[in-house]
């Protein structure tokens, strides 16, 4: 199933409000929809922030996906761009601004239906695996691209992994039990790339982390705050 087929299934599930609640619940569809906000296609693209639209009308759902990983960056990246129409632009500038609106007094679900509606993606969450953001010191082309999709391919345990060339980020979803290091080690290992992955700090900025044993901890902002980018 093709980009464009998984998202717009998406939206006609977020179209529907007894939905919202259990779609952000789910494991892998916020990382998949902030991984869709940097595909090449248009058509792809306004489908996702459409999605993204009908899950901020649930406030108690707004606090995650501000927190999810890249959201906030791939939402600034679109904004910013002139090659996109007006519609994506806009719709990208109006997700954003209620994603970091003053919140809203939370109405709270009623046990019952909470419980009915946390099941609805209970088959889609592979509780097995895992997703790690890691940005990618020297990702600056395609053949850097090849070089680090050769070395995630020799890791066992990866089971998908995407690119944001813009963010020089790579998205791996792996299985629970592989260390994170195991993934920098082989990115290292192309003597031309290395790995730091990305977490958020006690004041909600994303850094880059150093995951490699034998390399001193320390991290890199990737913002000065959590609206700005640094580049």
């Amino acid at each position: 199933m093709d980009a464009l087929s998984v998202v717009s299934q998406l939206r006609d599930l977020a179209s529907e409000p007894q939905n919202r609640e259990a779609i952000v619940q789910d494991q892998g569809c916020l990382p998949g929809l902030v991984l869709f906000l940097d595909h090449q296609s248009p058509e792809v693209l306004l489908a996702t922030l459409q999605t993204l639209r009908y899950l901020a009308e649930l406030s108690p759902n707004i606090p995650p996906m501000e927190n999810e990983l890249g959201m906030m960056v791939s939402l600034e990246n679109l904004m910013g761009r002139d090659d996109l129409s007006m519609d994506i632009t806009s719709l990208a500038r109006e997700v954003y601004g209620i994603l970091t609106a003053p919140p809203l007094p939370v109405h709270r679900t009623p046990e019952r239906e909470r419980r009915r509606k946390s099941q609805f993606f209970i088959n889609s969450s592979n509780k097995k695996a895992k997703c790690v953001t890691l940005h990618i010191q020297g990702l600056d082309s395609a053949d850097q691209r090849g070089l680090c999709e050769a070395a995630l391919l020799k890791v066992r345990g990866v089971i998908s992994f995407t690119f944001q060339m813009a963010s020089k980020r790579c998205t791996v979803r792996i299985r629970s039990d592989l260390p994170t290091e195991s993934l920098a080690s082989a990115i290292a290992d192309t003597k031309v790339l290395l790995a730091q992955q990305v977490v958020k700090n006690e004041a909600g900025e994303e850094v880059g982390q150093a995951i490699l044993a034998n390399r001193k901890p320390e991290e890199s902002h990737f913002r000065k705050t959590a609206t700005t980018v640094v580049n």
